[in-house]
């Protein structure tokens, strides 16, 4: 019979009084999707603020982050903010304005202007847009590494050519196409906003080079969200190579203070810089960045090995061209071995199919045992807010391809990756013998 979500209590009855989990116990500690992970150093930077007082929004931890990053990352300016969507929310105000204009205090730089924007993303990746005042054209994904599709964007630009804005998300720290995205925004005059909020650490070869995610766009932002690689349990930062635009950041950021004895304002501001009691988690944690991938590179591949066996995938990325951060490791039920699944708008039903299994009974079976998992980011064309957006395909539009006469390829990648695929656990506290129950537990869900 179909199962519908349930209170916690009544699922893991379920799962416990299913044969086929028999002799599995739940973990006594949470093992979690991506929680933090402190080093002690952390500590000493922030008890460092506030022994000297510098409580506020400067300090030696954001001069020094600063720094750091600009030198990891391989470009000449970073800006510490508040959280990575303030860096998006930025980065999208300057491109904006360099296309378009400053805009009147009452509107958003991008009134009357169409973006294109990944479709399998946070929503963090789109707001933004909206915050601007602008309308978000959404381009489908691609299967190879679940990124923004070259093709579907040249379709867009053959659609929409006046549009002049693309805003480009690596998914799950995976980067995506970007030498022929880079290609294709050149030949049409575009500009790129890059976020690399869950990437920080990838790499990219463009054009024969390895470059830095957080560098491959015109306009770049990073985060430091409690679940990311490394954390200051918020904040982002904008990076560039133009001193021009991190000053303007920087004047931005701090409310758009003009040059005078007083408060004096020419043009809208935001509260958005960093504190250095935030900046001195991410001083802490800066020094682990590189172990970090490696922990998550092998939670990674031990979920490849380890389910090889299984009708199931990976999350895939470009071996020649890409190097991910592995922030998140995901799976994707090749579509013979789905069992029967339906999603509402906050629920979901599923059926148990001997040799089948789908998504959220995945996740369910696992959510018993004391498992964080969850499903795909879901596409920002289906999203309620969104649902009436352009969305651009391979095929070109993406909506309304069929009727009671014509049938309709009904092609769009991303919400496919949603229906069949799922999050894992990937905290890089997981020891071995967790994670080894973990696909356990997935195979169970097969029999």
């Amino acid at each position: 019979m179909l199962r519908r979500k349930q209170g916690m209590e009544t699922m893991m009855n379920r799962f416990f009084d299913d044969a086929r989990f028999a002799g599995i116990k739940p973990f006594d500690s949470k093992i979690w999707l991506s929680s933090p992970t402190m080093h002690g150093d952390e500590r000493k930077w922030v008890d460092d603020a506030i022994l000297r007082n510098w409580v506020s929004t400067v300090g030696e931890n954001i001069d020094e982050i600063e720094r750091k990053l600009a030198e990891y990352i391989g470009c000449k300016y970073a800006v510490a903010l508040s959280c990575g969507t303030a860096a998006l929310h930025l980065a999208t105000k300057l491109a904006a304005e360099r296309l378009y204009g400053q805009a009147w205090p009452t509107e958003g730089s991008l009134k009357g202007k169409k973006v294109f924007c990944s479709d399998c993303t946070f929503d963090a990746s789109i707001n933004p847009v909206g915050y601007e005042d602008g309308e978000a054209v959404f381009i489908d994904t691609e299967p190879e590494t679940w990124n923004m599709d070259p093709k579907a964007l040249e379709k867009a630009f053959e659609m929409y050519p006046d549009v002049k804005l693309v805003v480009v998300a690596h998914l799950y720290g995976t980067p995506g196409k970007m030498e022929e995205i880079h290609d294709i925004c050149e030949r049409h005059g575009a500009l790129i906003v890059e976020d690399a909020a869950e990437s920080l650490g990838a790499k990219y070869r463009m054009h024969g080079k390895w470059v830095e995610t957080g560098k491959l766009g015109h306009y770049n932002a990073i985060s430091f969200n409690g679940n990311k690689i490394i954390t200051g349990s918020a904040g982002g930062m904008f990076l560039t190579d133009s001193k021009e635009d991190a000053d303007k950041v920087r004047k931005w950021s701090t409310q758009s203070r003009e040059n005078a004895p007083w408060y004096q304002h020419e043009e809208i501001g935001y509260n958005y810089r960093m504190s250095n009691i935030i900046a001195g988690v991410v001083r802490g944690q800066l020094p682990y960045l590189d172990m970090h991938i490696q922990q998550k590179k092998a939670i990674y591949e031990r979920y490849e090995k380890g389910l090889s066996d299984l009708p199931v995938k990976m999350n895939p990325w470009d071996r020649d061209k890409s190097m991910p951060n592995f922030w998140l490791s995901c799976m994707i039920i090749d579509e013979n071995a789905m069992a029967p699944m339906a999603r509402g708008e906050q629920d979901y039903l599923y059926d148990s199919i001997p040799g089948k299994s789908s998504p959220h009974e995945i996740l369910d079976a696992l959510a018993a045992f004391n498992i964080e998992g969850r499903p795909i980011w879901k596409p920002m064309h289906l999203q309620p807010i969104y649902r009436s957006n352009a969305f651009i395909t391979v095929e070109g539009n993406g909506r309304g391809r069929s009727n009671a006469y014509i049938d309709g390829s009904g092609i769009d990648v991303g919400a496919d990756i949603f229906r069949r695929g799922l999050c894992l656990p990937s905290d890089n506290k997981m020891t071995e013998e967790q994670q080894d129950m973990v696909i356990e537990i997935i195979h169970r869900c097969f029999r």
